[in-house]
């Protein structure tokens, strides 16, 4: 059995997104798909899964075994999901309810889909999370404490928990520690070992790298380069290719350590909690205006916690954070979030969300556009919901609603976990250059120790002040 998609190409009016292509998946010898943020991955794991978001067309087949997919009626299609092909969400908090248990939501699948009893699928939920390396404490929590590496791993637990033999995995290793990434990496490749069918689709080379089997690397919806991982990413021949390999954060350019001027941002032995529980404690940082400054750890030490605390939207355990100077006016500090869709309203149009943007902050419409255009992105996006682009798309305009507003201190957690090597390259660009334009100080909090030491020089890992063992 193996899945095909044979001159594929899906579009969004008379506009094409991807395609036309061809992909052939075998089983036991996994397929990678690389490319920029927007060149159509997602939407190839989408169409496969028949669930294109509405205002979307496709057309080619897709064969999966004897099963032409593409044809099936919604229901039949639908009664295939966790049992034959399961998929793996680029963003966890849509794949998981948020007034549900972790435990519970992979449980279900074992008992409602795979069909075993309930206190069998308990005992192997509590197995699965376990071996992703949730801490017990963790099982039961709700999607909404959970880190976002915390919560991809409930994800993956639960999409894998009915023994689907073919899986798509969209971004599996975003958001996470090169540990955990490597982690997840294993059970990935152990579904092609034992004869399944993965298509994983990443803008991470070393994941590609990792699995192995073959790779194609899409740019604006075409395929520019084809075969198996080590040729591809070893002696790339297309431009593209090339500059996607080398963007890798070990040959950015390292920057000394920039505190910036004026004490902007303050913390004196500061401690953070969440549920009750301290995670880090004994912080003591100084961030002048226009200073960088990147906070790195693994996945739910406290980094997003840490930040939070910074923008006064939690308490801090103990000890204290201060802001001065102009980090005290009104909208002075914004925060660009780590998981996108829930910094945008799922129902509006972006467009509708940035005019209100507009309006409200007496911003012009010139200052929107420049942004845009300079972070890359079509203006035509703006015309559709959140749910319809791409999360690293998402995130581009997430930077340029923060930057519109001209803050004195800029608290980014994950900013380019979403994006390829070389939009990520270029989006850190764009903020170091505004950050000196505009003598903004920026706050990084990356998973990623090599970005956060070339990019920012001035690192606060972690690990290093954490209370007891981490919860990764």
């Amino acid at each position: 059995m193996s899945l095909e998609v044979s001159d594929f190409t899906v579009a969004a009016g008379t506009t094409r997104l991807l395609g036309p292509l061809d992909v052939t998946v075998e089983p036991g010898e996994p397929l990678c798909i690389l490319g920029e943020t927007g060149a159509g991955k997602s939407l190839l794991a989408q169409a496969i899964m028949g669930t294109l978001p509405a205002g979307l067309s496709a057309s080619g087949r897709i064969v999966l075994g004897r099963t032409r997919l593409d044809d099936l009626p919604v229901k039949k299609r639908e009664a295939l999901w966790g049992r034959r092909i399961a998929i793996l969400p680029q963003e966890p908090w849509r794949a998981l309810d948020p007034l549900m248990r972790g435990n519970e939501q992979v449980a279900e699948s074992h008992a409602i889909v795979a069909g075993r009893s309930w206190e069998d699928a308990h005992c192997r939920a509590e197995a699965d999370l376990t071996g992703l390396g949730l801490p017990v404490a963790s099982h039961d929590a709700y999607p909404g404490v959970l880190s976002g590496g915390m919560a991809q791993r409930v994800a993956f637990a639960a999409a894998t928990a009915a023994g689907a033999t073919t899986l798509l995995a969209d971004e599996p290793t975003k958001g996470l520690d090169d540990a955990r990434r490597d982690d997840v990496v294993r059970l990935l490749r152990d579904v092609a070992r034992q004869g399944g069918i993965l298509l994983c689709i990443t803008h991470d080379v070393a994941v590609a790298r990792a699995l192995g089997g073959r790779v194609k690397i899409l740019r604006h919806g075409d395929v520019v380069e084809s075969g198996s991982s080590e040729t591809v990413l070893t002696a790339p021949q297309s431009a593209y290719g090339k500059a996607l390999v080398e963007a890798d954060p070990v040959n950015w350019p390292a920057v000394e350590g920039m505190s910036g001027e004026s004490p902007i941002l303050v913390a004196e032995d500061l401690a953070i909690a969440r549920g009750g529980r301290t995670l880090v404690e004994g912080i003591d940082l100084s961030l002048g205006s226009g200073g960088r400054l990147a906070i790195a750890g693994p996945s739910g030490l406290g980094k997003s916690t840490l930040l939070d605390t910074f923008a006064g939207l939690i308490p801090p355990a103990s000890g204290r954070v201060e802001r001065h100077g102009s980090a005290r006016r009104p909208l002075a500090l914004q925060k660009l979030y780590q998981d996108p869709p829930s910094a945008f309203a799922s129902r509006v149009s972006l467009k509708a969300g940035f005019d209100d943007l507009l309006r409200r902050h007496r911003i012009s419409r010139e200052t929107i556009d420049g942004l845009i255009e300079r972070l890359g992105l079509s203006p035509a996006l703006l015309e559709r919901r959140p749910t319809a682009v791409s999360g690293g798309e998402l995130q581009r305009l997430a930077l340029a609603r923060v930057l519109a507003l001209n803050p004195s201190i800029i608290l980014a957690d994950e900013p380019t976990s979403r994006l390829d090597p070389v939009t990520q390259r270029s989006v850190m660009e764009v903020i170091g250059e505004i950050h000196r334009e505009a003598d903004t100080a920026v706050v990084l909090v990356t998973h990623n120790l090599t970005l956060a030491k070339r990019w920012a020089g001035t690192v606060v890992d972690l690990q290093g002040f954490a209370k007891q063992e981490a919860t990764h």
